[in-house]
């Protein structure tokens, strides 16, 4: 049913397709004027804005690990730019809450969200790329984030629905380490995933929590783009040898045993940590380095997974073709699992 309402607090007058007994406000119950008073549904209210805000979004990707420390978010950062590159509208999702370390590897802690007539806009980079992090709302950067499960619960909700992310290519979700609250209600409020990147570190630990998130994310029949290996190798500065620092090929075969793709390996890079912490993506840094062409060659690969094209014509074949040789400038790069 079609009404028009008129929203007084956000000075704004539109007609809405909502529901009819639904406020029909583009923008979150927790940020509304009327939230003391109001006594409509506010369960499905969330669940209407959610979807209208990822109904103008084509694909929806999460990327997790089960496990912190194996470099999910640095590979959720390099992986959104990536996609950028390649041609496609990116938004980029923090959903780490109580890490939430986007903002300082995109150089932008200092940046704070501002709402707008439509809820809160997201910060747009310099390429197009809309950001949305707690981290870009919280003011004091050393302050824990001591939240109980409830409250986890309505920040998950502003951050998809009350997020004016308008039309994408891809929203990137960065997830936090776990399969927890934020992880079920996420996947509860977009049932319509388009699927999961796995990143994990080449070692048998990392890999044994890998598996639970590859088992978590089956059960709740989502599919799997596929596993990364992060840190898979480290090319010496000195004599160009590779060298096995955490194993290597771990991720491979685990994706082979468990019936996923396998996607791509990062080496374990310097340059990677050190871009990081000056807020610079080492995708947008070093352009041409081994790095930067393993980012590359998984973003196509995710890109492939899902069927999307980008507008730009010519774009994104090069990666794809260094990968298939199975050498990214001496970068072992194992063949992917289709």
């Amino acid at each position: 049913m079609t009404k028009t309402i008129e929203i007084k607090n956000m000075r704004d007058t539109r007609t809405v397709a909502a529901p009819a007994k639904d406020c029909g406000y583009f923008h979150g119950c927790q940020t509304c004027d009327e939230n003391d008073t109001c006594k409509l549904d506010r369960a499905a209210h969330k669940k209407w804005l959610i979807n209208k805000r990822m109904g103008d979004i084509k694909y929806k990707v999460l990327v997790g690990s089960n496990k912190g420390g194996v470099g999910k978010s640095t590979t959720t950062v390099n992986l959104a730019c990536a996609l950028e590159k390649l041609g496609y509208k990116v938004g980029l999702a923090d959903a780490d809450l109580h890490g939430p370390n986007i903002p300082k590897m995109l150089g932008i802690e200092n940046v704070r969200l501002r709402g707008d007539k439509d809820g809160i806009a997201p910060h747009i980079m310099p390429a197009g790329m809309k950001v949305a992090s707690l981290g870009l709302l919280i003011e004091d950067q050393n302050e824990p984030v001591v939240w109980r499960d409830a409250v986890k619960y309505e920040f998950i909700i502003e951050l998809l629905g009350n997020i004016t992310w308008g039309k994408l290519d891809f929203l990137i979700i960065d997830l936090p380490p776990g399969t927890g609250n934020e992880h079920i209600t996420i996947m509860d409020f977009i049932p319509n995933l388009d699927g999961v990147v796995v990143v994990s570190t080449p070692q048998d630990v990392a890999l044994l929590d890998a598996r639970k998130m590859i088992s978590f994310v089956k059960e709740r029949n989502t599919p799997i783009i596929g596993i990364v290996e992060n840190m898979s190798g480290l090319i010496c500065p000195h004599c160009s040898g590779e060298i096995d620092v955490f194993k290597k090929g771990g991720g491979e075969r685990v994706a082979i045993e468990l019936g996923v793709p396998f996607i791509g390996a990062i080496p374990l890079d310097s340059e990677i940590t050190i871009c990081a912490d000056k807020g610079i993506p080492v995708v947008q840094a070093y352009p041409e380095s081994p790095s930067t062409k393993a980012f590359m060659a998984v973003a196509e690969r995710c890109a492939k997974f899902l069927g999307a094209h980008a507008e730009q014509d010519g774009v994104g074949a090069s990666a794809e073709l260094r990968l298939d040789a199975n050498v990214t400038a001496g970068v072992t790069t194992p063949s992917i699992v289709s």
